[in-house]
């Protein structure tokens, strides 16, 4: 998959910009707060409908300051895009109006669902806001995995969509109960088969893709770090604690049974798949803990180099790889090595951006391959 044009109006900072791409590196550069990642989120937006800030669609919708001093915000967005898909080219656009839903459209056809352009054009993202990863709570490590698995498996999208819609209603019940002083189990256990059908093949899946990417995080970071550390990635789940593969679905309604009485007091569903927690460990110690500043940013490099190469063995597909300020995390000589081994193991299309044009054009020039850099 490689994007070969991309066209911004009213995106976040940008009011109008156009691309023409490399095949294989393009770069921005340009001084601090010029809109470079806002280019990256706008890819980032092409690949998954959303910002990778966690940012609402509205917010993203370019707002200008007036010579009274007010600001004007847009009546919308547009991302437009020319996508090369094997053979054919694809044009994806989204449109974000002020007033109205957000439209993702493929050749001129809106999708009905936006899960249903999920994994089209999957993309990995490294950030400095990885390092949130390691200090934010398990919520985050857990909207990192369904992610990942999401890109490559649309029953699991399924799955996980439905799950969330019956947990939000099983808490909506609990909440209307505490108000209204009245408790009734049986409307309750309504939700246990669907919670416990959905999260069973959620915690399936998760539990082996987890499996699956060890091996690859340990391989990476000892290319990236040169260490002899031993690195993990631990899958925590309240359905690991006696889970029985013959009869999965009845320890989750076993779970669910013994929690009613804490659910009734806390007016929420306090064990399932929707607490799960992924531990990163360093020698079998937590590596928020023991790791250095230098060794957690080449673990969340390799977690997601990982990530990149666990995408394409599953979809065929090489990830777009996104990299912003990629020089905070590593060093020159490091984001050489990085972008190598990036392009030696075929990974894609890749996007940087930095602050240094110079830096920039010497390490590109080290890899001979074909780049673009501009300017922003």
């Amino acid at each position: 998959m490689i994007i070969n044009k991309l066209a911004l109006i009213n995106f976040k900072s940008h009011s109008e910009v156009s691309f023409d791409f490399s095949p294989q590196i393009n770069c921005f550069v340009g001084n601090n707060g010029v809109g470079k990642t806002n280019i990256l989120d706008a890819l980032h937006y092409l690949s998954v409908g959303k910002s990778f800030l966690g940012n609402s669609d509205l917010n993203n919708i370019l707002s200008q300051k007036l010579e009274d001093g007010s600001q004007k915000t847009m009546d919308f967005f547009v991302i437009d895009s020319e996508i090369q898909n094997e053979e054919k080219e694809d044009l994806i656009k989204i449109l974000m109006p002020k007033e109205s839903k957000k439209v993702i459209k493929k050749n001129d056809k809106s999708y009905d669902r936006l899960a249903d352009h999920i994994g089209y054009l999957p993309s990995v993202m490294i950030s400095p806001y990885d390092s949130n990863l390691i200090s934010d709570s398990g919520e985050s490590r857990r909207k990192f995995l369904d992610a990942m698995i999401s890109q490559t498996d649309s029953i699991y999208l399924f799955d996980l969509i439905q799950y969330q819609k019956t947990i939000q209603q099983r808490n909506a019940l609990l909440k209307n109960f505490a108000k209204n002083r009245y408790f009734d189990k049986d409307s309750l256990e309504i939700y246990d088969d669907p919670i416990s059908n959905f999260g069973t093949r959620i915690f399936e899946k998760r539990k082996e893709f987890v499996e699956n990417l060890n091996p690859i995080v340990q391989h990476y970071y000892d290319i990236i770090s040169g260490g002899k550390e031993k690195v993990s990635v631990v899958y925590e789940s309240h359905l690991s604690e006696g889970f029985d593969s013959a009869q999965p679905d009845s320890f989750f309604k076993h779970l669910l049974a013994i929690s009613i009485e804490k659910d009734r007091v806390l007016t929420y569903t306090s064990k399932g798949i929707h607490k799960d927690d992924l531990i990163f460990e360093m020698n079998e110690n937590s590596i928020k803990k023991i790791g250095s500043q230098g060794q957690q940013k080449s673990f969340l490099v390799s977690l997601k180099l990982a990530q990149i190469n666990r995408i394409k063995e599953l979809t065929g597909k090489s990830p777009i790889l996104l990299l912003d300020d990629i020089f905070d995390k590593l060093d020159d000589t490091r984001v050489s090595q990085l972008i190598e081994l990036v392009n030696k193991e075929n990974f894609g299309q890749i996007f940087i951006t930095d602050t240094h044009k110079e830096r920039t054009e010497n390490v590109v020039k080290r890899i001979h391959e074909e780049s673009r850099i501009f300017e922003i």
